[in-house]
């Protein structure tokens, strides 16, 4: 499996579990619903409810999509503009930057490092609760458009990698968003462990950013790919065996 798959993965997971998501979720869960956390929380039972959870869960993310892919493609294809024009050297000096880049990033991430602009937040505000699932997919937008403190840099990490290999681009967007989506999903039926998970969001965030500031460090010095042929190897050998 590309390790660059993998982050990206892991990156949206982390991005739901950071500081500054996991604790609204709860909040974001019952405006988008119209159900107040409590009863939420004290009919979690009720399949009808958990029906409406479920849907209402489904369109917020399907607006939260739209955001992230309209962003991957913009990276892309922008990523596949600089590479027509960059070769050889060049190429390896955009690589070299991007690792620096994600190395900061993770800094950030991590909370070792503060960056004003980084960190100021622009999370969209409606004040009527939406209507229906139309309303629920627009949040998703408002949402996603917004730049809170833990999801810009991560995702900015993803957007980096992907204008470093522009074919993969909106491959690693696509798990970014199944990262994010997987979670909030689950959680939606088993909506007592945020508040459990809550507890060590901080610790979540800072495992992210170190794990940031690893493919960093691999992309700068080129062994990234290195690293994913050796692991896929392992694999493959370990596949072939069992096979025997």
């Amino acid at each position: 499996m590309d390790l660059t798959i993998a982050l990206a993965f892991g990156a949206g997971a982390i991005s739901f579990l950071s500081p500054c998501t996991l604790p609204l979720f709860p909040a974001y869960l019952s405006y988008i619903t119209g159900v107040s956390v409590k009863d939420i929380d004290k009919n979690k039972g009720d399949s009808r409810l958990q029906g409406k959870l479920l849907i209402h869960a489904i369109a917020f993310l399907l607006g939260v999509s739209v955001i992230f892919f309209s962003l991957g493609i913009g990276v892309t294809l922008f990523g596949q503009w600089i590479q027509g024009l960059l070769t050889g050297s060049s190429g390896l000096l955009i690589q070299r930057l991007t690792g620096i880049l994600l190395i900061v990033i993770g800094a950030v991430v991590g909370g070792w490092l503060t960056i004003p602009t980084l960190m100021k937040e622009r999370r969209f505000q409606m004040k009527q609760k939406p209507v229906g699932l139309v309303g629920s997919f627009f949040v998703g937008i408002g949402f996603s458009a917004g730049w809170t403190p833990c999801i810009g840099p991560i995702f900015a990490s993803i957007l980096l990698l992907a204008g470093t290999n522009p074919g993969q681009g909106l491959l690693y967007t696509s798990f970014y968003i199944i990262g994010f989506a997987f979670p909030f999903l689950l959680l939606t039926f088993f909506l007592g462990y945020a508040k459990w998970l809550v507890k060590y969001s901080e610790k979540i965030a800072k495992i992210g950013g170190g794990l940031i500031i690893f493919f960093g460090v691999l992309l700068f010095t080129g062994q990234l790919a290195r690293l994913s042929n050796y692991l896929l190897k392992i694999v493959q050998d370990s596949w072939f065996s069992n096979l025997g």
